[in-house]
């Protein structure tokens, strides 16, 4: 695996601990970032809805009626991020990031100027180039913006910061078009108060950026490729060098594709489902964003502050029920006039329908901010911004899709309603697809599970395992489920040595396969199995991944720690052969005995689940690493005994 490289270029964990991720708001290396990228989503969107009011309402062009002005506009801003992601995204890797900040909000003042030129004139031909030129400020920002935060920002504080990003980029696009709309409509001075806004809106971001700390560039040798269409192949050919990361880069376009049919379609289903006004469209605009910002936000504390794309399925889960409860909550509400939103509030029937969107949204939030903060980690750092823009490049097809896929099925019969429901079932099977196909993500939720919902689960001195490189970890056998555990509490993939029997385990074996864990046997049961382990093993520790065995060589019968075998000599001795020093982490699990995945019965396991009630409190102690010369198995057991007890 090609994780090690890229984690290693992460700040270390020593940057100023903060209680919650709106602490980094105080803090000079995130604050300007967000309230710059915050500044430049709003002038986006109150620029673009202001210009969509405008030339639909305001001003008759025979050129564009006022159906296709939404369209055009839309397309217009995309059109960029299909043409210029690639050579953005190689820009982001060559030059300092605060460099390019500074240069994108100059940018971002001389083509506001020029809109301001176009509100004040009513030139719809200035004001259509200033959609493309505001889609190209945003196709250069994009990859500077998520490959920043990896650079200022540690493993543990990734997730916050991607959530906080999230949830101020969906508020500044809530703000940028209620501002929009609501000045522009102001009578005959509202465009001119648009155009001034806009200038302001760009100065105040210029003005914060000049905060930016410096960023330095991850590749500055790279030289760079003009043509769009061959550096756009390369860069996805770049991406799919990673399996993990690739198709974490679909899954975040999926969930593009997924907002955009609903995004795409409220103003309709405001008028012609619920049967409000366009206020009604911009509360259902609202409620949406709000969901996705709650969801962005409860990211961190959900994974404990680190990269757990154990939340992704969650996420996925939670977006295809809601979404296929709306087709039910809206599909037989009764006929009414254009109701305001007064009118729709007071009618129950309306509530499930806004609590069906803003918990899709939620959702929607948990399964994409792991998946930006788990690219940001694996991708290799000098192309990582490239890795950004090839996944804007596949945003921008699948949101293209979306809109031609639902315009199909519109044009074929298909009701609103009806679409929503297409859309849900088909999130289930796209995302059990890339779930399959990268079986991490369905392991991290089962370990999500297993850690939120079956124990409340504590981990001391996790700064322990090694963000980069290969290592050992060494830790007792209480249960069952020991191996998920181990899995909740490191930020990176494990390779488990584990005996060959509890393969054998109906679901545990299955999901232990899946996980590619390596079953050994004893030499004498089956010298084929034994050899081929410590092989699979050697393997692991020059990948640089980490290898995690449990030294008794079984589970306990009595909870006691049992004396430590030598199969893990075994594997130091073959990793120094290959050139590895490996170090050696121990770790205790505690107060696992006795509970449901344990062996306390005398007949058996796992039969009688309550004896402990629910949520047991169970915890993972974890010691500082040993050298390979240090460790002897009695050394080792001591440690572990010591962690026990603490």
């Amino acid at each position: 695996m090609d994780n090690t490289a890229s984690v290693a270029t992460l700040p270390s964990p020593a940057h100023e601990e903060h209680p919650n991720q709106f602490a980094l708001l105080k803090q000079r290396r995130f604050a300007p970032f967000f309230w710059t990228q915050f500044a430049g989503a709003a002038n986006d969107n109150l620029f673009k809805f202001a210009f969509t009011v405008m030339v639909t309402y305001q001003l008759q062009v025979a050129w564009m009626p006022p159906a296709m002005a939404g369209l055009v506009i839309g397309a217009l801003f995309i059109l960029p991020f299909l043409l210029f992601s690639a050579t953005s995204g190689q820009l982001a890797d060559k030059f300092d990031k605060r460099s390019l900040v500074r240069f994108v909000k100059w940018l971002e003042i001389v083509i506001m100027l020029l809109a301001a030129f176009g509100f004040f004139t009513a030139n719809v031909v200035v004001l259509l180039a200033c959609t493309f030129l505001m889609g190209l400020h945003s196709t250069i920002f994009g990859p500077v913006k998520f490959a920043y935060l990896p650079q200022h920002l540690a493993e543990r504080e990734l997730t916050g910061g991607n959530g906080m990003v999230e949830m101020g980029t969906f508020v500044a696009i809530l703000l940028g078009n209620v501002a929009g709309g609501l000045i522009v409509a102001v009578p005959q001075v509202g465009p001119h108060w648009v155009g001034v806004g806009c200038i302001a809106l760009a100065a105040a971001g210029r003005l914060v950026a000049q905060w930016v700390p410096v960023s330095p560039a991850t590749d500055p040798g790279l030289k760079i490729n003009w043509n769009p269409f061959t550096e756009t192949w390369r860069n996805l050919r770049l991406a799919h060098g990673n399996v993990v990361v690739f198709r974490s880069l679909l899954g975040i376009s999926w969930m593009w594709f997924f907002g955009a049919v609903f995004l795409s379609q409220f103003p309709s289903f405001a008028k012609e489902v619920l049967h409000g006004d366009e206020h009604v469209a911009s509360l259902l605009l609202v409620v949406f964003s709000i969901g996705i910002g709650t969801g962005s936000l409860l990211c961190e504390m959900l994974s404990r502050r680190h990269v757990d794309i154990g939340l992704v399925p969650l996420g996925a889960i939670g977006m295809t029920v809601f979404a296929v409860d709306l087709y039910f909550s809206s599909h037989a509400l009764p006929p009414a006039g254009s109701l305001t939103v007064t009118q729709f509030l007071a009618q129950a029937a309306h509530w499930r329908v806004m609590a069906d969107l803003a918990l899709l949204s939620l959702f929607a939030g948990l399964y994409s901010v792991p998946m930006y903060a788990l690219i940001q980690l694996r991708a290799q750092p000098t192309h990582r911004a490239r890795i950004i823009a090839a996944n804007n490049i596949l945003n921008a097809l699948f949101m293209i899709a979306s809109a031609l896929i639902a315009g199909a099925l519109l044009s074929a019969g298909a009701t609103i309603p009806q679409i929503f429901l297409f859309t849900g079932i088909a999130n289930a099977l796209v995302a059990g697809y890339i779930f399959l196909l990268v079986p991490e993500y369905l392991l991290r939720f089962v370990a999500w599970v297993v850690t939120h919902l079956v124990y409340r689960f504590r981990v001391q001195g996790e700064e322990h395992i090694p963000v980069a490189g290969p290592a050992v970890l060494a830790c007792n056998h209480v249960s069952f489920v020991d191996a998920v555990l181990l899995m909740a509490a490191s930020p990176r993939p494990i390779y488990f040595m584990m005996d060959h029997r509890i393969f054998q385990v109906p679901v545990l074996g299955w999901l232990f396969r899946l996980a590619k864990a390596i079953p050994v046997a004893p030499q004498k049961e089956d010298s084929a199995v034994y050899e081929a382990a410590f092989e699979r093993a050697a393997q692991v520790l020059r990948e640089g991944d980490l290898l995690a065995i449990f030294p008794e060589g079984s589970i306990t019968r009595d909870g006691q720690l049992q004396p430590f075998k030598a199969g893990i000599m075994k594997v130091l001795e073959r990793a120094r052969a290959d050139g590895v020093e490996p170090p050696v982490v121990p770790m205790a699990l505690t107060d696992l005995w006795g509970s449901f995945f344990s062996r306390i019965e005398e007949h058996g396991a796992m039969v009688r689940p309550f004896r402990r009630g629910i949520f047991n409190r169970v915890g993972l102690n974890i010691g500082t690493a040993l050298a390979p010369a240090q460790v002897q198995p009695d050394v080792l057991q001591q440690r572990v005994a010591h962690l026990l007890a603490a």
